[in-house]
């Protein structure tokens, strides 16, 4: 079977009248679970196994596939408006959409959001129509070095993220790196920095660490700094964007599709690693990366884009390879093996009404959202409206259920406030809150990468250079921790040059 007889033989599953109503109710439960923090994907997708046994596997899956690219779409709201994401996808989203919303441009940057989601979901599934195939045997050749030689690029973009002091944005990156270490080493099952604290074994959670340094703080500044006006917030603005802001954010969603998506096919990266790459990257590449941080729209356009493209780039593994791609895929997998369907490589032969029913069902999805979300750009915008006591415990509420949800313990609660107070510290001082974010996000991953690298080779280093993938993704981290430095000293030199002149 040819691609284009299988993606009509999908069409018929989409498009049929349980096809399209499963499709819609997925992606409108995904919108409102991405907007509340602490639920995620992951939680709609575990409750709906239960409510799908004993339906058609093709529609159940449908369904789950909506909550999973719904809720990207849904997180972009919560992060822009209110400082707290909604889902970890959105939490890059928040470096330039919150600002914008203080700046009264809330309505525009939700469009930007809203539209960034549709181009790149809509990219990354003309991908997987036509290259799931090829790009799974790339996946499966991406092993213990070459993981860590990515995540050791992520890392060297820590400088990017940093306003202003380049050191104390490593400090923020090593404080991350040790906080991703606490709890049970994976590889030994020894205890690592949790103080004799049971509560500590699991290691911390994401959300707790974002909410408490983004949300908390920004609560907390908004408390003890009362005498800051924030006339603009209640100014929500148009949602209209001008040819030239089209211009200007039409190369950055096309970019961040393609490397949305290919960071999405690689299991175990997900939606929140192609955020932070896809904001960093393009914050290298604009003329002006100093508007990044302030109200950006490449800096929304970027993270949603990517993230969005990614979660449908983790099915590629799912439904080629029977590998979960990101947790919510693993969590899908679960339900379809429940459901008696076995993922890999003979699912499109054996289930094709499966497999290309879920890629055509995507096509759907994303027109569907871009038809729910815009319209509701005026409403949702009305938060800001609300009166700034009563927003401000509305966020501490949404913070501390989320939390509370997660695993329903009362430390998490604790561990959310002391990061709360982080946070605002760490502003007071001009430590810059998303390196640490990001090596917290990154740090895991590539310690057990780098030990199951050399556990490989018996110890020697020489496999990270040895692998050509590797080799290369080191090489670009080396230049890419080197090229900034370079080009910050010349920068001074040449100041100190027209002082002296």
């Amino acid at each position: 079977m040819d691609v284009f007889q299988g993606l009509a033989q999908g069409f018929q599953v989409a498009l049929s009248l349980d096809g399209i109503l499963f499709v819609l109710i997925g992606v409108s439960v995904g919108t409102v679970i991405g907007m509340i923090p602490g639920l995620g994907p992951i939680t709609a997708i575990a409750v709906m196994i239960p409510i799908t046994y004993g339906m058609d596997p093709a529609i159940a899956l449908l369904l789950m596939a909506g909550v999973y690219y719904g809720a990207a779409y849904g997180g972009a709201a919560s992060s822009i408006l209110l400082n707290a994401p909604g889902v970890s996808e959105a939490v890059a989203t928040t470096f330039d959409g919150y600002p914008m919303a203080k700046q009264g441009k809330a309505g525009k940057a939700l469009a930007v959001a809203a539209i960034g989601s549709f181009v790149g979901g809509t990219i990354s599934v003309v991908f997987l129509t036509f290259f799931a195939p090829l790009l799974s045997k790339v996946a499966v050749s991406f092993g213990p070095p070459e993981y860590f030689a990515l995540m050791l690029l992520g890392l060297t973009a820590i400088a990017s993220l940093s306003e202003g002091s380049t050191i104390k944005a490593l400090i923020s990156g090593v404080i991350g790196l040790m906080i991703a270490t606490i709890g049970i080493d994976a590889q030994t099952g020894t205890l690592r920095f949790t103080f004799g604290s049971p509560h500590l074994m699991e290691g911390i959670d994401f959300l707790v660490i974002a909410l408490g340094l983004f949300a908390l703080a920004e609560v907390t500044s908004l408390i003890l700094g009362r005498k800051n006006k924030m006339d603009d917030m209640h100014n929500v603005g148009s949602l209209r964007l001008t040819k030239e802001e089209y211009k200007e954010m039409g190369p950055t969603m096309g970019r961040q599709s393609v490397l949305g998506f290919l960071v999405g096919v690689l299991p175990g990266a997900g939606g929140t690693i192609s955020s932070f790459l896809g904001y960093i990257s393009e914050k290298k590449l604009s003329k002006k990366p100093e508007e990044f941080g302030k109200g950006s729209i490449k800096g929304v356009a970027a993270p949603e884009t990517a993230n969005n493209a990614a979660n449908n780039g983790a099915f590629v593994p799912l439904l080629s390879l029977g590998i979960p791609g990101s947790g919510t895929t693993a969590v899908m997998l679960g339900a379809l093996i429940v459901l008696g369907i076995q993922p890999g490589p003979l699912l499109m032969t054996d289930h094709p009404d499966v497999f290309w029913g879920v890629i055509a069902s995507m096509y759907i999805g994303n027109v569907f959202l871009l038809i729910l979300n815009l319209p509701l750009i005026p409403y949702l915008s009305r938060i800001l409206l609300v009166p700034r006591p009563l927003l401000i415990s509305l966020v501490i509420v949404f913070c501390v259920i989320g939390v509370y949800a997660i695993s329903f313990s009362t430390f998490d609660l604790y561990l959310l406030l002391a990061f709360g107070i982080i946070g605002y510290l760490m502003r007071l001082l001009n430590f810059p809150a998303a390196p640490l974010l990001l090596a917290f996000i990154l740090g895991g991953m590539m310690e057990q990468a780098f030990r199951q690298s050399l556990t490989i080779s018996n110890g020697s280093l020489s496999i990270f250079v040895t692998s050509p993938i590797a080799g290369t993704m080191l090489l670009l981290a080396i230049l890419s921790f080197i090229v900034p430095l370079i080009k910050n000293r010349k920068a001074a030199g040449k100041e100190n040059i027209d002082k002296s002149a």
